[in-house]
């Protein structure tokens, strides 16, 4: 799930070996493996944080973060890519992608009524960042990142889900600003009729419920196999 929390440009209002240095204060590099698990608890406390706001208003928990994450721990092909505060400092962002059949079934689904294997497809997971570290350049990092990791394992399809929210939703957020022109400039788009669906725990609610899920897609220039 990409979170529409960033501006239009890509600056998300957004962590570890020879990071990567984007502008301000942020440090990004890529978690693997062990590195992923030692940093379980911040990154399930820091999607508890973001997923919160409009239009997840996501209700979660750190047992079921650390259930879910876990998964990009033991995925041979799955990156997690960190923002620090420094390059020493806290994780205060993170985007996630893995090959597709190692998501759950119900983002497969939907590509796969329409022809696309899995095995061509690196799915990202999402973007989040706090708050105050937004506005650094960090979109583009975490897309540029994930990417490129796609490439290398071979897989020229580049896959998120967006959530789909009635208009009229009475927690809809008058200020939010959606990040459909920063995900047409970075080559993807909607496919109609593409649509799966997931299920969590809103804000208020008592049980999950599922949501919609508009999927995007970014083909490789080279094609698909």
């Amino acid at each position: 799930m990409e979170q529409n929390r960033q501006s239009a440009d890509g600056r998300l209002p957004e962590t570890g070996n020879a990071p990567d240095p984007v502008s301000g204060t942020l440090s990004i590099s890529p978690l693997t493996g062990p590195a992923v698990t030692a940093a379980l608890g911040d990154l399930a406390r820091l999607r508890i944080d973001v997923f919160r706001a409009w239009p997840y208003l996501y209700a979660g928990s750190e047992a079921y973060e650390a259930r879910y994450l876990a998964a990009y721990a033991v995925s041979p092909g799955a990156i997690v890519v960190a923002a620090r505060d420094g390059p020493d400092g806290p994780i205060v962002g993170m985007a996630t992608a893995a090959p597709l059949e190692d998501h759950a079934p119900e983002f497969a689904q939907p590509l796969a009524a329409q022809g696309i294997a899995a095995r061509d497809v690196l799915y990202l997971g999402e973007s989040v960042l706090l708050p105050r570290f937004r506005g650094q350049g960090a979109g583009h990092a975490f897309f540029d990142l994930r990417e490129a990791h796609g490439a290398a394992l071979g897989r020229p399809i580049c896959a998120f889900c967006a959530v789909q929210r009635p208009p009229d939703h009475p927690l809809r957020d008058p200020a939010h600003r959606p990040l459909d022109p920063f995900w047409h400039k970075r080559g993807y788009a909607p496919v109609p009729g593409m649509v799966g669906r997931f299920a969590w725990q809103d804000l208020g609610e008592e049980i999950e419920t599922e949501k919609p899920m508009q999927v995007w897609l970014r083909r490789s220039r080279s094609g698909t196999r």
